[in-house]
């Protein structure tokens, strides 16, 4: 029985694994990779994102017919454009978080367009599914990059699943087949993957950030608010990034997993190869 859950069989994927929509690494090269091989890729607009970034960056999509975007709710709100490029783009998924505003989703839902955001708590995850949201993604605190540190992936998960009837990603340290499998066994709908596609020979991520990535330990990461200030970019003081330490490269908890810059079709295979196997041993897959 191959790797599936029912939203992803819905959605037309060969296995439940979304790359993360990283700002600075996660661009049209690394989305079209993922997505041919079998997940959903999704370019990610980060902290410094702009309407004509994401343009060139849905430029280098090629031929892919599933495919994700994800934004910053404030810096959309900064840029409307932004936004507006997204939704006319009709992803398969249009993930914007880190807002308490749902007028996007009316927006998104008006050109027929389905929708995520990434929660941090069980009451983040009520408001949006209230709000309409299609998806909703558990965040973590383990996870890498920008977040609300409030609890851990699993406990999220528990109790986000238990808590509303949309379908849930788990996000957050899943860097290995089992993670994957861990959370798929727990229920999710499916594995939102960030620092091990990071890496990735297609993905945005300079060689000194991917050499750093590759040497870190699962240890060897902090959160900071620093780099955001130095920068100039608006995160509330309440959500920090998650960096290996001493460096502005962005990294969870799962790092230790990731050791080469393989190309993402093999991260996705070994991951969902992995979490099969696992599973089959455990009992039947979702």
């Amino acid at each position: 029985m191959a790797l599936a859950t029912s939203w992803s069989t819905a959605l037309g994927l060969a296995v439940p694994l979304v790359n993360a929509p990283m700002g600075g690494a996660a661009g049209g090269r690394l989305a079209a990779a993922v997505s041919r091989a079998g997940g959903l890729g999704m370019i990610g607009m980060g902290s410094s994102a702009t309407a004509t970034q994401l343009r060139t960056e849905l430029s280098r999509l090629g031929d892919v017919d599933r495919f994700g975007i994800g934004l910053v709710h404030w810096v959309t709100a900064a840029d409307p454009e932004l936004l507006d490029v997204a939704v006319a783009a009709r992803p398969t998924l249009l993930s914007v978080s880190f807002g308490d505003d749902w007028a996007w989703v009316r927006a998104a839902h008006a050109a027929a367009v389905p929708v995520a955001t990434q929660v941090a708590t069980v009451d983040e995850a009520r408001a949006a599914a209230d709000a309409g949201v299609d998806v909703i993604v558990a965040r973590g605190a383990e996870g890498g990059g920008h977040g609300r540190p409030a609890v851990g992936t699993l406990p999220l998960l528990a109790e986000v699943l238990d808590a509303v009837d949309a379908p849930v990603l788990a996000a957050g340290g899943i860097s290995s087949a089992r993670a994957v499998a861990a959370v798929l066994a727990a229920g999710a709908a499916g594995a939102w993957v960030g620092t091990a596609l990071a890496a990735c020979a297609e993905a945005l991520t300079p060689a000194p950030a991917r050499a750093e990535l590759i040497a870190a330990e699962n240890a060897d990461t902090e959160l900071t608010t620093a780099y955001d200030v130095a920068a100039g970019y608006r995160w509330p003081p309440d959500i920090p990034e998650r960096v290996l330490r001493g460096s502005p490269v962005n990294a969870g908890q799962g790092v230790g997993a990731v050791r080469a810059a393989a190309p993402a079709a093999e991260v996705l295979r070994t991951l969902s190869d992995g979490a099969e196997a696992l599973l089959r041993r455990w009992g039947p897959t979702a």
